[in-house]
């Protein structure tokens, strides 16, 4: 319903500082246009994107991007969903937003802000791969009575690495957890190998959080504070 997924925008006061820490990583830089008058960078391992933007909004806003995005507007309304944003005309860069019930951003955009990369989704950076974006709620099944009409499909809850809800789409996965796991949100990535990979990292001198959720291990999971302060949980799939 809300078209394909464009990218995880997030706010940054230093976007210098932003690219070169996601770029140390093993992230790279795809090329934008020039929709936006903000300073903006798009930063990806071929499967996770990453918008940057030099300005203040409500972040991490999952962002989308819908063609005729202004037919949206009455079947979201229909539906309950109140507009935080709605510009669109003929003059305008077309583009709505809104919120999921706990909070969390959402923007649907007219067309793409970045090119196309030639890196596939099965690359991976320093990290690992991508699993998902795991987001804080205190009532996980009232989130998926909201994602599952708006595209997502939910599994069963899961104990590892840490407790939460699941949610997969064509192109992104979601997860819930509960505020007291961590009450902010995660890119969660996973290696069979991770302690190997956080070798590696600590050889770059990156400074790892002590916020690690509850239950796991220090020597096999981690979690990576970006200058914007985005988390970036780091754990060991389980074989």
């Amino acid at each position: 319903m809300l078209g394909q997924f464009h990218e995880i925008s997030l706010e940054t006061v230093d976007i210098r500082a932003s690219v070169e820490f996601y770029e140390r990583l093993g992230f790279f830089q795809a090329t934008t246009t020039d929709t936006w008058s903000h300073p903006y960078g798009v930063l990806t391992d071929g499967r996770l994107f990453l918008g940057l933007h030099q300005r203040r909004f409500s972040s991490p806003a999952l962002t989308f991007v819908h063609p005729g995005v202004a037919a949206l507007v009455p079947e979201l309304e229909a539906r309950g969903i109140a507009l935080t944003l709605c510009e669109t005309g003929a003059e305008n860069f077309n583009q709505i937003g809104f919120r999921d019930p706990f909070g969390q951003a959402v923007s649907v955009l007219e067309a793409r802000t970045f090119s196309p990369v030639a890196r596939g989704p099965s690359d991976t950076s320093l990290c690992g791969y991508f699993e998902q974006l795991s987001l804080p709620v205190a009532k996980p099944e009232a989130a998926r009575e909201f994602w599952e009409p708006l595209g997502f499909v939910a599994t069963e809850e899961l104990d590892e690495p840490y407790v939460h809800l699941p949610l997969t789409s064509d192109y992104l996965n979601v997860a819930f957890h509960r505020p007291r796991t961590l009450d902010r949100p995660m890119l969660v990535f996973s290696d069979l190998d991770m302690p190997a990979r956080l070798a590696r990292l600590r050889e770059l001198d990156l400074r790892f959080s002590d916020e690690l959720p509850r239950g796991l291990d220090a020597h096999e999971n981690a979690l990576l504070e970006s200058p914007e302060g985005t988390l970036l949980l780091l754990v060991k799939e389980r074989s």
